[in-house]
């Protein structure tokens, strides 16, 4: 007897992460095909709450794992918010109209200024701004100039990814590493910003080179558009709010309050000027999608608290020297392009943590980074194609690939260089 309960406790947890792992595959599947525009959520919440019923993971770990993504979404959602109501206030289509006055017409130019306003919108404002809201602006800007608009399209795509390593807040994978790294919110900035620079020059160097023929020198028009009208009140509310960030990292308090108060502030205006509605302050929440992460969440720790550990722990390299942090990325990057970057996040901060900041920061890179290398990489790779789809740009798998094939290594390998560079200077 006393020699088959092991047995049977390894049969239970066999079946527990086969569960998990069905589970895990029918929740991205869906989030990638969403079927009739259904959101991710109605695969998740289902999924998670037939793996605790299943005994796949109990309560107690599921509300364990919740709790710690909840301060995270409460984050998402502030800045959610945030976004949107810059939009309403016309900071996107000032910045539309300044790119179109800087490139008169040149199509490097033009690109050159995507690249500084969408690396700037993805840290401060997060990768969902860059995609949802600055994207549709390149796209009419370039068409507006006449401009060939696959290079300036496929640049917001990879930016999305690429240029959100800078601060905590530019992306939800940030904010689960940040919750594991030890670091302050200055301390986590000051360790990327070398990886950042290294990643949106190696990116723009490469897409220039891939897209040469569509950004040949063409004739300047005459005319320039008007100069834009610049939202001064909504460039002062958001340096505060990024101000804020330090500060409530610094009073050890979750960055979504500093989110918040910047999204309040916004909002009096917003509101009180008849820029925005309540409507679409809730249609920016994006409830659905907090709760498809929340339920992601508990269906990877699913998976995660019934198998894989041993294993990935045997793949996994050790300490913070080059080598090790170069390994630390690529299977970070090759596992987000297997099953999409936040599950990866969530499987290998775990293993990771105890090997110290530079591998945290390591494995962030390769969820960040890699997935411009495929479709799966990302859900905000899904989103984009979506947006570009809507606009009348066919962006196929196929070409999103081949373009990331030209990209993506030396990115990755760049922004680590980049990282080591950075942990040799800050110590």
């Amino acid at each position: 007897m006393a020699a088959q309960r092991p047995l049977d406790r390894d049969r239970e947890r066999a079946l527990a992460l086969t569960l998990a792992l069905i589970a895990l595959v029918v929740v991205l599947t869906f989030a990638m095909v969403r079927p009739n525009g259904w959101p991710e959520a109605v695969a998740a919440v289902p999924a998670a709450v037939l793996l605790i019923a299943l005994g796949a993971i109990s309560v107690h770990d599921a509300v364990d794992e919740a709790g710690r993504l909840l301060p995270v979404v409460g984050f998402l959602a502030a800045v959610l918010v945030l976004a949107h109501l810059c939009d309403d206030e016309g900071l996107f289509h000032a910045a539309g109209t300044l790119m179109a006055r800087a490139s008169r017409g040149h199509p490097r130019k033009l690109l050159l200024r995507v690249f500084v306003i969408g690396a700037t919108t993805t840290a401060v404002l997060s990768l969902d701004a860059t995609v949802v809201l600055l994207t549709p602006v390149v796209l009419a800007t370039a068409r507006t100039l006449a401009i060939a608009p696959r290079p300036h399209a496929y640049a917001s795509a990879h930016l999305a990814n690429s240029a959100s390593l800078l601060f905590p807040v530019s992306n939800l994978t940030n904010l689960l590493a940040f919750t594991v790294a030890g670091l302050s919110f200055v301390e986590f900035s000051a360790y990327m910003a070398i990886p950042w620079l290294a990643a949106v020059a190696v990116e723009f160097a490469l897409l220039s080179w891939l897209f040469s023929a569509e950004l040949r020198p063409r004739p300047v028009p005459e005319t320039a558009p008007p100069p834009p009208e610049v939202p001064v009140f909504v460039l002062v509310v958001l340096g505060l709010t990024l101000v804020g960030f330090a500060v409530t990292s610094l009073l050890d308090l979750a960055p979504a309050w500093a989110a918040l108060a910047g999204a309040v502030v916004l909002g009096i205006r917003s509101f009180a000027q008849r820029r925005s509605t309540v409507r679409g302050i809730v249609r920016a929440v994006n409830v659905p999608f907090l709760a498809f992460v929340l339920c992601l969440g508990v269906v990877v720790d699913a998976v995660v608290l019934n198998g894989p550990e041993a294993v990935m722990r045997d793949v996994l390299p050790d300490g913070d020297s080059l080598p090790a942090l170069l390994g630390y990325a690529a299977i970070a990057a090759v596992l987000a392009n297997l099953v999409n970057n936040l599950p990866a996040v969530l499987m290998l901060l775990p293993l990771v943590a105890a090997a110290g900041p530079g591998a945290v920061l390591a494995v962030l890179i390769g969820v960040n980074v890699g997935p411009n290398l495929t479709y799966v990489g990302s859900l905000s790779n899904l989103l984009w194609r979506h947006v570009v789809h809507r606009q009348g740009l066919a962006a196929k798998a196929g070409e999103f690939s081949r373009v990331g094939v030209v990209t993506t290594p030396l990115t990755l390998v760049a922004a680590v260089l980049g990282l080591w560079a950075g942990l040799e200077l800050f110590g």
